[in-house]
This record gives structure tokens, sequence and C-alpha cells, in this order.
């Protein structure tokens, strides 16, 4: 029988059960604990061994390679051993010139024992993130996503960085590679936070790594602040731009999460300018999400355009009679504009992953980079302390001529000559560092005559004294190991720290409620004979434009109401009463309701809100009676409240057969509320007589500066109070400035200079640098309310502002600088240096003098206090008083406006 024939048998016989290894059946290749084991087995004919117990052995097997040996980084190095093994070939290979990528590839597959695709695209990876290596050619786009060129065609080498923090043959542990035929290194010596800098993400078999990329300078300073004693935080930062909420980030920590934003601004009213993208995306895939947005109605735009260059451009134009801030926060709600990342930090220590936060990292990082740096001082010292040992034997050989010596000639052989050597060392061996050997003695005897010609005494003791002072600035370092260290961080950090701003700036952002943003491109229709509501009764009553994920509101004749989703068609319930879009946490809106208790009971009246209920759900704003029904309905925004006719049903005795009403008269109560008796009278109809005005009184409205948003939460600074016509004043530092409504909606730069209720009476008073004259101007005027941006500096962009106030009577303070530096400063009363004029006037100048400086001062007066009405002198005693007078300069502006009038005539 063969041996096929009888493993067929075995097989049959054991119902597919498979013989267990035993110990001197394995054959393990590769000698490195990080190396994976190719396992090797032959059948036996003992012990059989499940099959499904070998695959759950060889899949453990299996995902404890990947997760060590491919996806998640060691938090020695901070680096992927595919990493790794890019930058030790490109250190074997450093020359300092570019090399090929696709030598590169090739030379590090004698260490990877994978695909040249796969280093190739680690290798780009590396390169992108602009830290290590040096990049030559085309390396693709971080912002556009574009790939890059072919290997044969870019080229890279180290960065200076890369060679002076990662490599140290002297403190690299090494082992064999796959094959057995080279050395390479199990973690790079690196003296930085790479983890950190860098960032990672990786996927492994049952567990993923994503550590989000820091700040370098960050770094650095909270290695140093580590190392003090100091508390530290550190927030990622994206070579991608944009803004960053780090309110949840949790320090890396898995369970954390960031907000990231694009960069958005106005270019003008129709056309919004992205200018940076969230971490993970390019601009083709947030093109692609805008577009898909636009097309599912949850925005409107004219078109997209992607003008990037060297920076990101994404134009996007918006369709006519839409909100630019609207879109705005559409943008964020409904697009990649806006995302959310779930950091976790998981890391290779010691041959297992452990989950630790991103202050963990920094400071193990930072205990091995003090580590490393005691390592590489202690080597110097050594080897300082060689050289200072053999120049000190030099020295005294050739200074006593112990190579001169008869018994050091007439030697029989090397082991007497090396006696005699040893022999007149002796009383020299206690000032040595260590015990002489033979070895020592027989570098001497290398040593050659032309060396021992040319051979200088005083640059001899120079050496020695120069060694011995190197060795003692080690001894410093080495007993001052912590300051050592600082100071390598801050060396980094001034050598290469310019080269890495900050480029994501830190905010707190807003939640962004898609239902208020999501534009309204869906029309509500009714058909209220058969009980149905949606978007695509279109040949039925219009109610009003709502999105596709808007809630409806829909009351009833019987006093029911309930809430529910927007659809294309659904049935309600006959007897519809009036419906419209529904907004949840909503205080303003208030309904105005009279109904019948009933069928034959009182008449109430009620005022109520309707801010959360639960959709789907029945609710009734009567009493609940059988034949209850509504005879007065109306909806109010603002909270209004109108004033009503009641006519009654004429009865025998009855007097009054009709009255009005106010529903100011009413409280705003709870949904729930029984309301107030109107009348036990039957009542025939109700009518409107007169609107009302909003019962609420005026918005109370806030500016928070964090978020540079409005609100009526109470967050952030006080604005006032608002009531329809009033406007916001928004002054720029630039010199901008105009006014908006008070809408949520709204959005604001970050270089605004005041942001208050617009007053029109305002009087303000401007310091500024006019760079058509070359002087310094001073005026004093008032804003207009303009929705279109203006400017009171002028057209020339070169003006600056030096301050401006709106105190009553402002005093200041003109410093002179230049050559003028030594005048003494010049205090001015702005009131009366120079009257109101309209914004746009150039004003009146301080001195012919450069000035480099104006101040505030305190003011010497202050405004009257308001006088009541009783107390206010009558017309006759006005007429009474002294004229009043006008200054000189005042005249003459006067006279020359008047006659530049009749010019016009």
């Amino acid at each position: 029988m063969s041996s096929k024939d009888h493993n067929e048998e075995e097989f049959e016989e054991k119902d597919m059960q498979l013989n267990p290894v035993e110990e001197e059946d394995i054959v393990l290749t590769g000698s490195s604990q990080h190396s994976n084991p190719k396992i090797i087995t032959r059948l036996s004919e003992d012990s059989p061994m499940n099959l499904s117990k070998m695959y759950q052995d060889w899949f453990l097997d299996y995902a404890s390679y990947v997760i060590l040996e491919r996806a998640v980084p060691n938090v020695v190095d901070g680096l992927k051993p595919v990493q790794r093994r890019i930058l030790h070939a490109m250190k074997r290979m450093d020359d300092g010139r570019y090399n090929k990528v696709a030598n590169i590839i090739g030379f590090t597959m004698q260490f990877h024992p994978h695909g040249d695709a796969s280093i190739g695209d680690a290798l780009v990876q590396l390169g992108q993130k602009d830290l290590l290596i040096d990049c030559q050619g085309n390396w693709g786009n971080v912002h556009t996503g574009d790939g890059a060129a072919a290997p044969r065609y870019i080229e890279a080498r180290l960065t200076k960085f890369a060679l002076e923090v990662l490599f140290n043959p002297k403190t690299t542990e090494w082992k064999p590679s796959y094959d057995g035929r080279n050395k390479e290194p199990i973690a790079l010596p690196a003296k930085f936070p790479l983890l950190l800098a860098q960032g990672t993400e990786g996927i492994a078999v049952g567990l993923t790594s994503k550590i989000l990329p820091h700040n370098f300078n960050e770094l650095c300073d909270a290695a140093v602040a580590y190392l003090q004693g100091k508390s530290f935080r550190l927030y990622p930062d994206f070579q991608t731009g944009g803004y960053i909420d780090v309110e949840k980030y949790n320090d890396g920590e898995r369970g954390g999460s960031v907000k990231v934003r694009a960069a958005i601004k106005k270019l003008d009213n129709k056309t919004l300018v992205i200018t940076s993208l969230p971490y993970g995306r390019t601009t083709a895939s947030v093109v692609d999400s805008i577009i898909k947005a636009n097309d599912r109605g949850k925005i409107k735009i004219k078109k997209v355009d992607d003008i990037t260059a060297e920076n990101v451009e994404i134009h996007v134009q918006l369709a006519p009679g839409v909100s630019s801030d609207r879109t705005i926060d559409a943008l964020y709600a409904f697009t990649d504009c806006e995302i959310s990342i779930s950091p976790n930090c998981c890391i290779i220590d010691g041959d297992k992953p452990h989950f630790l936060t991103v202050s963990d990292v920094l400071r193990i990082s930072t205990d091995r980079t003090r580590e490393l740096l005691r390592q590489e001082l202690e080597i110097d010292k050594q080897e300082k302390q060689e050289a200072l040992l053999f120049a000190s034997l030099e020295k005294i050989f050739i200074e006593e001529r112990i190579y001169k010596d008869k018994e050091f000639e007439n030697a029989p052989d090397m082991e007497k000559a090396i006696s005699h050597i040893d022999k007149r060392l002796e009383r020299y061996k206690p000032s040595f560092v260590r015990e002489i050997t033979p070895e020592d003695i027989l570098k001497l005897m290398e040593i050659k005559m032309a060396r021992i010609l040319k051979f200088n005494s005083d640059k001899a003791e120079e050496n020695i004294a120069r060694f011995r002072s190197e060795i003692e600035e080690i001894d410093h370092n080495l007993n001052n190991l912590t300051d050592y260290t600082i100071a390598w961080y801050l060396m980094l950090k001034e050598k290469y720290g310019k080269n890495y701003p900050r480029r994501t700036e830190i905010r707190s952002f807003e939640n962004i409620e898609a239902v208020k943003v999501a534009e309204a491109n869906e029309k509500l229709y009714i058909n209220r004979e058969e009980g149905f509501i949606g978007t695509g009764l279109k040949k039925d009553e219009f109610v009003c434009n709502c999105s596709d994920i808007d809630d409806i509101i829909v009351f009833f004749k019987d006093g029911k109401y309930k809430v529910v989703k927007v659809s294309d068609k659904m049935f309600v319930g006959k007897g519809i009463l009036y419906a419209n879009v529904f907004k949840k946490n909503d205080n303003r809106t208030i309904y105005n309701v009279v109904y019948r208790d009933g069928k034959n009971g009182p008449n109430y009246i009620k005022r109520f809100p309707v801010t959360g209920v639960t959709r789907d759900k029945d609710y009734d704003l009567t009493k609940g009676n059988p034949g209850s029904r509504i005879l007065y309905f109306s909806a109010n925004p603002n909270g209004e409240a109108e004033t009503v006719r009641v006519i009654l049903k004429p009865k025998p005795r009855q007097r009054i057969l009709q009255f009005e009403k106010d529903f100011s008269e009413i409280a705003i109560k709870g949904r729930g509320a029984m309301g107030n008796i109107l009348t036990k009278a039957d009542v025939h109809r109700i009518m409107l007589k007169q609107k009302g005005l909003s019962t609420l009184g005026g918005r109370k409205v806030w500016f928070d500066p964090d978020v540079l948003r409005l609100n009526y939460d109470e967050e952030g600074i006080y604005l006032g109070e608002f009531l329809g016509s009033d406007r916001i004043l928004v002054v720029n530092r630039n010199g901008d400035f105009y006014t908006c409504n008070f809408d949520l909606s709204n959005h604001f730069e970050p270089g605004y200079l005041r942001i208050e209720k617009y007053d029109e009476q305002k009087i303000w008073s401007a310091a500024l640098f006019d760079a058509d004259q070359g002087y310094a101007y001073l005026k004093r005027f008032t804003l207009d309310a303009t929705d279109k941006v203006a400017n009171f500096l002028g057209e020339n962009p070169a003006s600056r502002l030096f301050l401006l106030t709106d105190t009553v009577f402002p005093r200041v303070e003109a410093i002179f600088g230049g050559g003028d530096a030594f005048r003494e400063p010049l205090e001015i009363d702005v009131e009366s240096f120079i009257g109101v004029k309209s914004y746009k006037a150039k004003g009146k100048r301080i001195s012919n003098y450069e000035v480099s400086e104006v101040k505030e001062l305190e003011p010497t007066r202050f405004p009257e206090p308001e006088t009541p009405e009783s107390d206010k002198p009558s017309k006759v005693e006005i007429e009474a008083e002294e004229p009043l007078t006008i200054n000189e300069a005042d005249l003459l502006d006067e006279i020359t406006g008047q006659m530049s009038l009749f010019d016009g005539v």
C-alpha cells in the first residue's frame, strides 16, 4: 500500500482528525523574536488534533504577525516595520545625494519580506509628511489626492533632521533580516516623538490604531515641560490646516473624538471659498460631497470650481436668493467640510499591543530620548578616555625613548619586549583611567618612525588637555542629564521649528442642527378633504416650503394635534385646521386658541407654545371632552397677540351680542393648561379685529467670541435686547464695517474689532495713518446702516488704524517716532480738535511730524445725566440762551461745501 493510500485511510478512520505536532517536528526559520517563524510540521500517527483547533492556532499566529509586524507602530521609535526598514535602507545608501526611489525600494527589499508596491506606498506616505525624507520630483499632493509619479522618476534622501535624531549604530540593537543575510535594527534610536509628529493609521486583525499628527514645536515644548515636572497638553495639527474642536479629544485615548472643519470664507455674497480641508480629505472628495449634497437638495449651489494649486482653493457659487451664512452651516452639516475623527492610540510596547494616551506616548519617548542621550554620552566618554589613554601612553613612549632601550631592542621575542615596556610604564599607571593591557602596548609598538620624528611635546600636551576638558564636560552633562535633555529639545526647536508652524486652528464649534440649516427644497401641500399632507400632492393646497428632514405639526378642528415626519404623501386624518414646519424647543412661536369644551360647555381662551413632543403621538389642546371644537386659531412666530371680535348667538333676554377680546390679556402657559373662560354663551363666530404686537418683548442676544456666533443662551458677550428692525454693527480691524440682522445663522470673521448693537446716533473717534497723505489723522463720524461692506479708513489698503473709540469726550496722546522720536508726546482733546463729519471725510491732521503710536487717555469730561422732562427749559428759555458758536475750521469747511453745492448748480 502506498503512503498516499495509507494517509487517506487514516483520515477516513479518524473522521478527518490530524495528528499533533511533535516537538522534534517543528522547524523555526529566523532567529529574531520579532520575525515571523515559519513552522513546518509533519503528520504523526499518534495523539490526533482537531482540525478546527489547528485553524484557531494558525489564525492567532497570523493575527499576532499582522499586529506586530505590519499594522501597529512600536512605541520605542514610533515606526512600523516597513517604515523602519525604509529608513534603515536609506541610511545605508546615504551619500548626501538624492537616490532614485526605485533603487531605494529595491534596496529595502533586502530587509522587508513583501512586494515592492507596499514599500513604495509606505515611502511615498513618509515623504508626504515632510519630516524625515527630502523629496525631489512629483510626490503627489495631500490636498488634491493626486498620486506620486512612478518610482523611476522621483528621488529622495534623508533630511538633516532624520540624520540627527534617528541613527546611531553604537546605540542600536540589531537582529538578522528575514533571510539571515543582513542585519536590521530592532528599533531605531529615535531621539524625538516621531509617532506623535507624523501620526499613523493601521488596521490589524481585531484592532486598529489611529494616532493623529501633532505640531513639531508643541511636542518640543511638551517634552521640556515634562522634564521640568510641569503639566502639558497636546492637540493635533494637520498638514491640510482647517479648524479643530478638541473639547472631546480625551488626550488621544480610545473613546475620544475631535471635530475637524474646513476653513470657509465669503468672497462675496454669492461665492464661498474653501481654503483648507479636514484631515484625511482631499479637494476631490470634498467637491464630490458638495455635489451630492446639492443633488439631494440639502444645499443650493450653481457650481463648484476646484482651482487648487499650491494652496487649497475651492469656489462654491451660490444659487440666486440663497443665504451665504446658511449655506456655510449646511456645508458643515451635510458635506465633508466637517468630519469627526475618533483617535485610538494603540501601540506596540514589549511585543504586546497597548492602549495609551498621547501624553503617555510623549513621556515614554522623552524618557527614551534621555536614556539614549545618556548612552551616547557614556560611549563618547569611553571613547575619549581611550583616546586620552593612548595619547598619554604615546607621549611617555616617545618622550622617555622607550623604543631606544637596549633591552627593548635586544628582546628575543615579542613577549619580552611587551614585558619591558610594561615595566617602564609601571610608575605612570596610577594616573591612567584603567589598567594597561598587552593590546595597548602592541598598539604603541605599531607607531611609525615618521610619527616619532614629527612628535611635538607641546601639541601632545594640548591634545591631552583637550581630551580631559571634553571628558569633564561629558561628566557634567551626565550629572545634569535632565538639563542636557532639555537643551537637546530646545536645540531641535530652534534649528527646525521654524519649518513647522501650527497649521490647524483650535476652536470651539457650535452644534449645527441639520434641520435648521437644511435647504427648504421641497413644497408642502395639504388635502383637507381627504386628510393627506405631503410634498407630492402638487395639485392640492400649498402650505409652505420645507426640507426633506423637517417635522410637520398638524392641528385638527377637534383640538387634537400631532407632529409627523415630512413625506411624499401621508394620511394624518380629516378635519385638518393648520399645518406647518415644527421647530423643536421654539418658545417664540405662540398659538392663540379659543375652543368649546364639549358640545354645550363653556368657551375657553388660551395661549401656549409647543416646544417638544413625541413624533406621531396624538395630543389634545382641549380638556378632551367629546364634541370639543376649536372656534378660533392663530399661529404667531414672535408671540404676537391680536384683538378678536366675538359674535354670540342671539337668545331671549341676552343683552350682549358681541364683544372684543385682546389676547395680550391672556398669560402664556403650557400646552396642557385648560385656559381662561371666554364666555359661557354660545358663540356664533369669532373674527379678527386688529393684529397685535409681540408680547414677548425684544430678543436678548449674546455674542460668543469662541465660536464667533450669536446665541440666545446667555453665552458670551451680551449685545442687548433686539426688536425686529434692530441691527448689529460689525467693525473690523482694517476699517471695514457693515450692519446685519440678529439671525443666529450669521457668521463673523476672526479679525473683528467691535460687534455691538447698532446705534445710529453714536459718534466714533478714530486715529489713523492716511497712506495717501503720509500723515496721522483724527476724525469723528457716525456709521451708516449698510448691508454692504464700507471702510472708514479710505480706499488705500496701506492706511492703518491706530485706535477707535466711542468715548463721548475722548482724549488721545500722539507719540512721535522715527526721526521725530525725540519730541514730547502730544495730548489732544478730540471733541474740540475736530467736529463730527461723515465717515468718508479725511479728518484733520494730527501733526506734520511722524506719529508712531496713538494712545487713548482717561477723559476729563463726562456726559451730563439726562434731565427729566419736567426740568427741561421751555422753548422761550432756549431762545434766550447764547447763540451757538462755530470754530474757524468748521466754518471754512461749511463755506467750501456751500461753494461746491453752488458749482454743481
